[in-house]
């Protein structure tokens, strides 16, 4: 007998993460039915996948494009909806198994905190949840025994190098990083960066703005904190190792100096299919990994002289409180000015490092608190732009 299908609400499906989902769910249907799926403001696409998928509900976050999507998908029978909060409500419907949150940023907080509370498994892709209010997100998960399955390849690897190791007290975990397009750079190099040369990623193909993170290694930071709530770590058992060739994707050292990796090529749809499928591995047509055509791994210390972001997340985590909520905040906002040619690349630490100092410091913050802090940290990083 079949198992069950899983019913996946897609968060984000007009981003990378959300086309390669909907690439694996493709060669799965015998497994997996989309349930429902959001954009922000790519209402072409949207319109183009709802279509072909035939979901019971999309939403449009941008009620503007609510007309002309709704108008191509009504004789469908496909609900419509638009803005945030309808964003927030759909995820609590009792027809989903899943909600993949893959978001961009901040905006991902609200509506998985709302599916927790709902009691749905989460396939998180979006780390800045976790970043910005883990204590709380750990506290709601545990009341509503609900489970969170890493998407980031790196959180993806560790969660696999910890299956079936129970209680074995873990020593350190080593996320790997592929250094960027700037690995290597010092800061007389980085001084005139623009935004093409940072869009350009050795590895991966990842939205404009993950890429910049990348570059910057912030996004790496981000992924620091996401794991220390993740795996209920301490920062000092959180290491970064730069590993060029992004084979082995992250690495669990364990309290009798073992280390397991997991290793693979770089293709986000196995992280994203392992957490839609979890517990079960699914059979896959995948390109498989050949020892003998990378012959060669490397490995390097990470320069957080030179790439003060990723510093910078460090403090931030073990500082607590909501810090890390105004590291996030600040680094959108000048990752978003860096986009729109208004800020050096360099100048984006710079401005984070001072809205880190500035902000109000709440050592044990309420939902409201983050709320605030994010706010005000954005209206100081604009003024500061």
């Amino acid at each position: 007998m079949q198992d069950k299908k899983k019913h996946i609400a897609i968060l984000g499906s007009t981003g990378s993460i959300g086309t390669q989902t909907l690439e694996v769910i493709d060669s799965h249907p015998d497994k997996f039915v989309v349930e429902v799926l959001t954009a922000n403001n790519n209402s072409k696409l949207l319109i183009k996948q709802a279509i072909k998928y035939k979901p019971n509900v999309v939403v449009i976050a941008n009620k503007d494009k609510y007309d002309l999507v709704n108008k191509e998908l009504f004789d469908l029978g496909i609900k419509v909806y638009s803005g945030v909060d309808a964003l927030n409500e759909v995820v609590e419907s009792e027809n989903i198994d899943i909600v993949l949150t893959a978001l961009v940023g901040y905006s991902g907080l609200g509506p998985t905190i709302r599916a927790i509370k709902s009691g749905k498994n989460i396939a998180l892709a979006n780390k800045e949840t976790l970043v910005v209010a883990g204590d709380l997100i750990s506290r709601l998960c545990k009341e509503n025994n609900v489970d969170i399955l890493p998407v980031d390849s790196e959180h993806s690897a560790i969660f696999q190098c910890l299956s079936g190791e129970h209680n074995n007290c873990i020593e350190k975990i080593y996320l790997t990083a592929s250094g960027g397009p700037f690995r290597g750079k010092n800061l007389k190099d980085l001084s005139n960066i623009n935004k093409e040369q940072a869009l350009k990623h050795p590895n991966w193909s990842m939205g404009s703005k993950i890429t910049i993170d990348s570059a910057t290694m912030m996004n790496k930071g981000l992924e620091v904190i996401e794991a220390r709530w993740l795996f209920d770590l301490k920062p000092e058992q959180i290491k970064v190792v730069v590993h060029p060739q992004s084979i082995i994707h992250s690495a669990v050292q364990f309290s009798d100096g073992s280390i397991i990796a997991q290793m693979g090529l770089p293709d986000m749809k196995l992280p994203i299919q392992y957490a839609l499928g979890f517990p079960s591995r699914i059979k896959n047509n995948f390109k498989r990994f050949c020892f003998f055509e990378h012959p060669t791994l490397t490995f390097e210390r990470a320069d957080i002289n030179t790439f003060r972001n990723l510093k910078l997340a460090y403090n931030a985590l073990e500082t607590g409180g909501n810090m890390p909520c105004i590291l996030n905040a600040a680094n959108e906002i000048v990752v978003e000015a860096f986009l729109n040619d208004k800020i050096s690349f360099l100048s984006m630490s710079d401005v984070i490092e001072i809205c880190m100092e500035k902000i109000t410091f709440v050592k044990n913050p309420t939902l409201e608190d983050y709320i605030k802090t994010d706010e005000a940290t954005r209206v100081l990083a604009r003024k500061l732009l």
